[in-house]
């Protein structure tokens, strides 16, 4: 089987084969080469230019290497718990390596700083997310891609049902191999471990940095005590580079994603998009070929042809809303008494203002 390597500022190299080159090279993950990863955060650091379609190839070689680590350490529970053979591994392998490539694929332009504006998912009566996205691209636009190469047809025989499944959580299609989706959504997955590396690397801060090598020496299997389920874990020489992870995404949150600069352009984006789009959403998942026409570069030609629009224009020629007040990180009730009391004189005076919550930044 030919494999392709390319390099990558974070691994190196990441190494893919002619199946997932393939589905590399669609348009629907071509896009993500046109989808910045955090959104305007490049107003604040200049360097965070980087795309999700990097990020993504990144969480396939995580995902990857973690997953070789646990079946290296940990073979005979996965052998005598679970009855997997070196066919069932090699297969769950390649399913991993495709939801970690593919786990983003859904996402609108400018990653998380358009997600307020997705339209009602009327089953849950909540918005969509992202997620929804991904899973109903990869079961409709790349199933072909998926399940009709010949190394899947004649080895894996992998269905795109399967992949959406992973990275949804879907018990009913994916059964007891749902215990893998630890690798791609938990605390310890290959997302968050990518997203923390690269993240940290293009805005030139050391904040995210972890030793990611320790943490995947030391990914473990054990028994849970009182459902007897196999669980996925770190061993006790890797607590210290587990905590480590923890402290790393804090500090990437406080200084980076919830830089006031940055939510401010969160901001004025997520007004500029209201009134850029056709009702003021995004479209819906009924409308996918019209989602997947969306990009960053899309938006931004929207943006240069609103010059009357002053959320436009604040982002075009970066003269964002500017910070008047901030409490601590937690506040105390004398805190809240005199910030309830400045939105008060504004509000007499008839001056706008946006009270950002720190909660609602998402990366």
């Amino acid at each position: 089987m030919k494999e392709y390597e390319i390099r990558d500022p974070v691994y190196g190299f990441v190494a893919f084969n002619e199946w997932e080159k393939e589905i590399i090279d669609h348009p629907a993950f071509q896009r993500l080469r046109r989808i910045k990863q955090l959104a305007l955060t490049d107003m604040v650091y200049p360097g965070a230019v980087h795309t999700r379609f990097e990020h993504s190839l990144g969480v396939m070689h995580l995902a990857t290497i973690m997953y070789d680590s646990i079946v290296n350490n940990n073979r005979r529970i996965l052998e005598d718990r679970l009855s997997y053979n070196d066919i069932g591994l090699k297969k769950d392998r390649q399913l991993i390596r495709l939801a970690a490539l593919l786990h983003d694929v859904g996402h609108a332009p400018f990653s998380h700083g358009s997600e307020e504006i997705m339209p009602m998912n009327p089953m849950r009566n909540k918005p969509f997310k992202h997620e929804d996205y991904t899973t109903a691209i990869i079961k409709t636009i790349l199933k072909d891609a998926i399940e009709n190469h010949p190394i899947n047809r004649r080895n894996c025989r992998i269905e795109a049902k399967e992949v959406a499944a992973l990275i949804e959580g879907n018990t009913e299609i994916i059964g007891e191999r749902i215990f893998w989706r630890v690798l791609i959504s938990s605390q310890l997955d290959a997302d968050r471990g990518d997203y923390l590396l690269r993240d940290s690397y293009h805005t030139g801060v050391k904040y995210g940095i972890y030793d990611h090598s320790r943490l995947i020496n030391t990914l473990s299997l054990g028994t849970d005590p009182e459902s007897e389920d196999v669980v996925l874990g770190v061993n006790k020489d890797g607590w210290h580079v587990a905590e480590s992870v923890v402290i790393a995404r804090y500090q990437m949150f406080t200084q980076v994603y919830f830089h006031k600069t940055r939510r401010a352009f969160d901001y004025h984006l997520k007004n500029a998009m209201i009134k850029a789009l056709d009702g003021g959403k995004l479209p819906g998942i009924e409308s996918i070929d019209s989602f997947l026409r969306l990009d960053d570069y899309v938006m931004w030609n929207q943006f240069q042809h609103q010059r009357d629009d002053r959320d436009s224009m604040s982002i075009i020629n970066r003269n964002h809303i500017r910070e008047i007040y901030s409490t601590p990180e937690a506040p105390s009730q004398e805190d809240e008494s005199e910030l309830q009391e400045k939105k008060s004189r504004l509000d007499s005076a008839g001056i706008g203002y946006y009270e950002d919550k720190s909660g609602e930044a998402l990366v």
